[in-house]
C-alpha cells in the first residue's frame, strides 16, 4: 500500500498494531506456562486479558477511521516473540529464567509502548480524540504491566542476591541492585 496521507499511515500503523496484540494473545498462555514464581505466571495471565482488550479496541478505532479490522505482519513483534521463545526453551535454574522471561516481556512492552505513542500522535494529528483516547488507555496499561514486571524483576533479583549471601556469607545485596538499577538508566 502506498503511504498518500496521514491517515493512511496511521491505518497502516494500527494494522500493524492488531497483527502485534494478536501474536501476543496467543504467545502469553506459552509464557505463563513457563513461569515458574507465583507472581510472574499471575502477571501473564492477567496481561493476556488484557492484551484481549487491546485487540478489542484496536477494533474500535478501525470502526472509528470508516475500516475493516485488518492484521499487516508485524514483523518487530515476531522478532520479539521469537526472543521470548529463546527464554522459555532455555534451560537454567527456575528463578533466572522467569528474570529471562521478564526481560524478553519487557522488550514486548516498550515496542509497544513506543508503536502507541506513534499511533497516538498520528490519531491527534487527524483531529480523531477518540481513537487517540482509545489509543492512549491502551498505552497506559502497557505502562503499568512494564511497572509490574519490573517490580517482579526486582524482587526476584534481591532474592537471588539474598541466596548468594547465605551461601557466601558476604554482602553484595545492595551493590548488585544498584548495578541494576544504574544499568537501567534509572541512577542509584
Amino acid at each position: 500500500m502506498k503511504i498518500e496521507s496521514v491517515k493512511s499511515l496511521f491505518e497502516e500503523e494500527i494494522k500493524d498494531l492488531y497483527d502485534a496484540e494478536k501474536q501476543l494473545v496467543r504467545a502469553l498462555p506459552k509464557v505463563a506456562k513457563a513461569a515458574t514464581t507465583e507472581d510472574l505466571v499471575k502477571a501473564f495471565e492477567e496481561h493476556l486479558e488484557v492484551t484481549k482488550t487491546h485487540v478489542n479496541r484496536l477494533e474500535k478505532v478501525f470502526q472509528l477511521i470508516g475500516a475493516k479490522p485488518k492484521s499487516k505482519s508485524c514483523e518487530g513483534m515476531k522478532g520479539l516473540v521469537a526472543e521470548g521463545q529463546e527464554a522459555i526453551d532455555q534451560d537454567g535454574e527456575d528463578t533466572l529464567r522467569d528474570v529471562m522471561l521478564i526481560g524478553a516481556a519487557k522488550r514486548v512492552e516498550h515496542y509497544e509502548m513506543a508503536a502507541y505513542q506513534s499511533a497516538i500522535l498520528l490519531a491527534e494529528s487527524m483531529g480523531n480524540e477518540e481513537a487517540g483516547d482509545l489509543l492512549r488507555q491502551t498505552l497506559t496499561e502497557e505502562e503499568e504491566a512494564d511497572e509490574t514486571l519490573e517490580n517482579l524483576c526486582e524482587q526476584l533479583l534481591e532474592s537471588l542476591t539474598s541466596d548468594t549471601e547465605l551461601e557466601s556469607g558476604s554482602n553484595g545485596k545492595d551493590r548488585t541492585r544498584e548495578t541494576v538499577r544504574t544499568k537501567a538508566g534509572r541512577g542509584t
